[in-house]
């Protein structure tokens, strides 16, 4: 499977979207978007299986891997754009409650499946206002209540965007290790390498706002992970909504709130 293109089974599903809509909405939810002026079209998803390699590392140096940083960045957007793309197919104009979660596949803990799912909606009186400026359905991790106050504060979510940087912090060595047994004292290269992976990250995901002309990103969340490349090698996953302004705030009460589940 190497396009982001729905495969048949995935099509023929998705060409049965106008009969029968399915969505992982609870009640409260589907209420609410229905007053927002929405309604869902279809449970839309993504996968890519990657198998995550290794690369060539110096002990001594703290340094991004490059071809790690790429290998898992590519796994997350290959499914995000098979999830995108099934959306389109139905005509959407975008997706909510974008989740984007990972589980090991089969034995080897190299092999991980990246999973993208989401509902996706379509304006009920305006279709296609709120699609992107290449044509292309919106995608956010905003659930119902938050996609709602956002429009109503005159925002509209353009993408789901994330930044990735897998870094090597730099082992210390032996007379320093000693050095600090019993010892309260910051540990600088593990402190700056951090850092720097974090920031990496941080600039990856704004540089993609600023590609889809975004004017803000909101809910903005970020992990650390060091899957199967031991202690001193972690990845920086960080990831939100990119949003723009369509207009003024519509008379939104700060105070409003509903129970969703």
């Amino acid at each position: 499977m190497s396009d982001l293109a729905p495969d048949s089974v995935a099509a023929a599903r998705l060409a049965e979207a106008g009969k029968v809509w399915t969505s992982d909405l609870s009640v409260s939810e589907f209420a609410l978007l229905d007053a927002a002026g929405y309604r869902p079209l279809e449970f839309v998803m993504g996968s890519s299986v990657f198998h995550i390699g290794w690369q060539q590392q110096n002990l001594r140096q703290s340094v991004e891997l490059q071809v790690l940083s790429q290998a898992m960045y590519t796994a997350r957007f290959n499914a995000m754009g098979r999830m995108i793309a099934e959306a389109a197919q139905v005509g959407a104009d975008g997706v909510v409650g974008t989740r984007l979660t990972f589980r090991q596949h089969g034995l080897s803990p190299e092999h991980i499946e990246f999973i993208a799912v989401g509902t996706a909606v379509i304006s009920k009186d305006d279709p296609g206002t709120l699609r992107r400026s290449d044509g292309a359905p919106f995608t956010s991790h905003l659930n119902v209540q938050d996609f709602y106050t956002l429009l109503k504060t005159g925002h509209a979510p353009v993408e789901f965007v994330m930044g990735v940087c897998v870094w090597h912090v730099a082992a210390q060595g032996f007379m320093q290790t000693i050095r600090q047994i019993g010892q309260n004292i910051e540990m600088p290269q593990w402190t700056q390498g951090y850092y720097d992976a974090r920031e990496t990250a941080l600039s990856r995901m704004q540089a993609e706002a600023e590609r889809v002309q975004a004017d803000g990103i909101t809910g903005v969340e970020w992990s650390a992970s060091e899957w199967m490349w031991g202690t001193h090698t972690l990845e920086f996953f960080t990831s939100g909504t990119a949003v723009r302004r369509i207009g003024e705030a519509d008379g939104f009460d700060p105070g409003f709130m509903l129970e969703l589940r």
